[in-house]
């Protein structure tokens, strides 16, 4: 051991350090210098004060001389140092202005501190007018993670999630790895969805007082109407309002409700062409046609278009009774639609139509002071059916608040909505207006030419875009969020280890895939989420980051 002895390094005082770092000579302009307390004012080598008031507090007791802008002739002082170094003197950096509540998803890569996401307190806050959010991400840029990471942090603060149509199965790991067996509809599947199922409906019905059976059939009714006239619309044929009137009467004396029955009957597609396709005198009578020639004649369209959904690519997967037991109280469902994709885009469109319609009307029945996360993904091929199916998710998201609901809309581009009709009609229009119904924007990695459209679209600034096409490009779960008026945020999304494994969007390009497309594979190679993870806070190159 060395018996020399370690000399001590006197740390430099903050006067030493800016006249070091600063292009002026001496101490900063209108700082002058003193005498430090323990040295005589002769000597030399003094040190400097920095921050010294040169007037009081509220200026000059004189005419002129009271508090006044900085004269700008005078060249303000310039300092050269580190942000280890000079970050004390110069707290340039602040908080994000998100408060800390709700799921804790990653970090702010401006500020380091944590990101937290609930879009209901925001709401509640006024930080946004609406709880809608919508996804914007090039494939492979982390989108799908993002999506399923808060979907299983929401669920620390009783928020449920429902998954309204799982085009690509990218939602089932998660399902399986929470003890929950998603419904897979499709090729090789049993399980068989009425688009006109009662739900927990029927159960609940004899419970309710007359005037709350009336109320909630109105929306029932409602609701069937529209979805089977914008199946009709999926066809080619536009409906009237002589045949939204006319399907209106054919479901209420279906479902037995125009004799005030205490039990409602279950009804399916194929009864309700059979209504229409052979009316009998007191159905044509009470909606005003002049015979039964006249009614045949006028509904042969709607009757026809309702008739392919029975016999043509979805036959049997929505003409059918429920045969499944769907758990209502889960904290997570999905449909997996995964399996009809070899039925075409039609056939996934209008799936998506008719799972819209039963999910709104499950989450309608959640008990006061629920919330519930709907998942709208490839939302644009259900939007693609025609005009009314654009109307459902605009309805969907204008009243997400009253019904207490978080609808997330996840999208490529913005061109997605614009595929949904012809340049300038209706149909686009009131697309393109979906995006103002959605008050937080999370924009991933895109490519120039899509940054310019989102730029357009959004009202992005510069730096904003910028940040979409250069750092958000760089790397997985990076986004910029956007929340209404407020400057972007750019957020880095952190999953767990236990996370990655399950949100492995391209574990199909490692392995093989199964033999069954509807066997899990064994128990022990699934990964299990024994709890929700934390995501503790840790430190990362002067960065609060999450692990």
């Amino acid at each position: 051991m060395s018996s020399r002895k370690r000399r001590r390094v006197e740390p430099r005082s903050a006067g030493e350090m800016l006249a070091q770092f600063t292009d002026l000579d001496g101490v900063p302009v209108g700082v002058p210098p003193v005498p430090a307390p323990d040295e005589p004012s002769g000597r030399r080598g003094l040190r400097k004060r920095v921050n010294t008031p040169t007037a009081p507090r509220q200026g000059h007791r004189e005419a002129g001389r009271g508090w006044a802008a900085v004269d700008a002739s005078r060249r303000a002082p310039v300092y050269r140092a580190t942000t280890a170094e000079i970050g004390g003197l110069f707290p340039l950096l602040a908080s994000n202005g998100v408060p800390a509540v709700g799921a804790r998803l990653g970090y702010d890569v401006q500020s380091g501190g944590a990101f937290y996401v609930h879009p209901t307190e925001w709401v509640l806050r006024g930080i946004v007018t609406n709880p809608n959010l919508v996804v914007f991400g090039e494939p492979g840029r982390g989108k799908s993670s993002t999506v399923v990471a808060m979907m299983l942090r929401m669920m620390l603060f009783g928020v449920r999630s429902l998954i309204s149509g799982d085009v690509k199965g990218e939602y089932t790991p998660l399902l399986r790895a929470l003890g929950i067996t998603p419904i897979s509809l499709g090729r090789g599947s049993p399980n068989r969805l009425n688009a006109l199922d009662l739900g927990p409906i029927r159960t609940r019905w004899p419970g309710w007082s007359t005037a709350q059976q009336r109320e909630e059939l109105t929306g029932i009714l409602a609701r069937w109407t529209r979805l089977l006239t914008a199946l009709a619309e999926a066809q080619g044929y536009s409906p009237t309002v002589t045949d939204e009137l006319v399907i209106s009467k054919v479901l209420a004396r279906l479902v037995g409700a125009e004799h005030g029955n205490s039990v409602l009957r279950p009804i399916t597609v194929p009864q309700v062409v059979a209504q229409l396709a052979d009316p009998d005198d007191d159905l044509w009578q009470v909606t005003r046609f002049a015979d039964h020639r006249q009614f045949l004649d006028h509904t042969r369209q709607i009757t026809d278009a309702l008739s392919n959904l029975v016999v043509g690519p979805l036959a049997g997967l929505f003409d059918e009774p429920t045969n499944f037991d769907l758990d209502w109280d889960a904290p997570v469902q999905s449909m997996d639609l995964s399996l009809l994709r070899p039925r075409g885009d039609q056939a996934i469109a209008v799936a998506l139509t008719c799972l819209g319609s039963w999910s709104s009307m499950i989450t309608d029945l959640q008990d006061d002071g629920d919330v519930r996360l709907v998942v709208r993904d490839e939302v644009w091929r259900q939007m693609r059916l025609g005009l009314r199916a654009i109307q459902a998710v605009d309805s969907d998201l204008r009243l997400s608040r009253a019904e207490r609901k978080i609808q997330m809309l996840v999208l490529h581009k913005p061109s997605d909505l614009l595929s949904v009709g012809a340049a300038g009609s209706q149909e686009v229009s009131i697309a393109k207006d979906l995006l103002a119904l959605c008050s937080s924007r999370i924009l991933l990695g895109q490519s120039t030419r899509v940054g310019d459209d989102l730029a357009e679209e959004l009202g992005l600034s510069e730096r904003e875009q910028a940040v979409i096409t250069g750092w958000a490009m760089e790397g997985p779960g990076r986004a910029l969020w956007k929340l209404e008026n407020s400057p972007g945020m750019k957020i880095q999304t952190v999953l767990s280890s236990t996370e990655r494994a399950l949100f492995d969007t391209n574990a199909g390009l490692r392995a093989a895939p199964a033999a069954d497309p509807l066997d899990p594979g064994p128990a022990e190679k699934r990964p299990s989420l024994v709890a929700v993870p934390d995501a503790a806070p840790a430190r990362r190159n002067g960065a609060s980051a999450l692990r």
